[in-house]
């Protein structure tokens, strides 16, 4: 794994010397303060060339095209809100996809399922243990976002939200984000809202490399990414990771998010 991923710089597979000590001790902080951290140039230039020339023909070939309208809650209401709360302004989405079951023996699955890489994300979470996912479909994603199109601002359903990114575009295609807007305790509806109309000041803009690892509280932070501008697409992969092993969606969850059930 040492020509795959930088591992001089990132010594997630020896996590009990001073450098991984320090490296978990940086990103706990991080995550703490600013909801997220990343690992910039985690994936070596030659590895990310691989990866890229693995998934780009099955994207070309048969990536699901997704567009819909949706609100930040991906719901079509919200108990306790009327249906034309500013909060449920709707935006629309559109990206291209591949998921895992597309991806079997490519070096990004290798990536993912590398055993050191989810005992470090665990170990900065304060997990007891974190599990690649069961379901074929879902455990790893990869996708594309051409000209024009964006990922509306929107919450996850996972606490943490683990990205790659393998290409980068031209213009556009910025990661920004929300941090605390919400908590477990309180939605929070009139600062959604707020963010919703262009109103809120702390929205944060994140540059992103090709390589980088980037991990963020998705649950409560409000993140989108901004639309793609110019020919190079912006590809980038989603890891799946979860507190109990052989997690897996529902049917209806699967053809909702990648147009197929199996």
């Amino acid at each position: 794994m040492d020509q795959i991923l930088n591992l001089a710089d990132f010594p997630l597979n020896n996590l009990e010397s001073p450098a991984g000590e320090a490296l978990v001790a940086r990103c706990r902080k991080e995550l703490e303060t600013e909801g997220l951290f990343n690992l910039d140039g985690l994936v070596r230039p030659d590895a990310l060339d691989v990866c890229v020339s693995e998934v780009v023909p099955e994207l070309n070939a048969n990536a699901y095209s997704h567009s819909q309208e949706h609100n930040i809650y991906f719901k079509k209401a919200v108990d306790g809100l009327a249906p034309d709360h500013p909060a449920l302004k709707l935006s629309r989405t559109s990206n291209r996809k591949i998921c895992g079951d597309q991806m079997s023996g490519f070096l990004l699955t290798r990536i993912y399922e590398w055993p050191p890489l989810a005992h470090f994300l665990a170990k900065v979470m304060g997990k007891a243990q974190l599990f690649v996912m069961d379901d074929p479909l879902a455990r790893v994603n990869v996708m594309t976002y051409r000209d024009g199109e964006t990922l509306n601002w929107h919450f996850d359903r996972s606490e943490f939200t683990t990205t790659l990114l393998l290409q980068a575009p031209e213009a556009g295609g910025a990661f920004q984000y929300r941090s605390g807007l919400r908590t477990d305790d309180d939605p929070n509806y009139d600062g959604v809202a707020q963010l919703l109309e262009g109103q809120d000041t702390q929205v944060r803009t994140l540059p992103l490399s090709a390589g980088t690892l980037n991990v963020f509280r998705g649950k409560n932070t409000a993140h989108r990414v901004s639309a793609v501008e110019g020919p190079t697409e912006r590809i980038i992969a989603v890891f799946s990771y979860y507190e109990r092993p052989g997690v897996q969606f529902s049917a209806e969850d699967r053809i909702r998010f990648y147009g197929r059930a199996a």
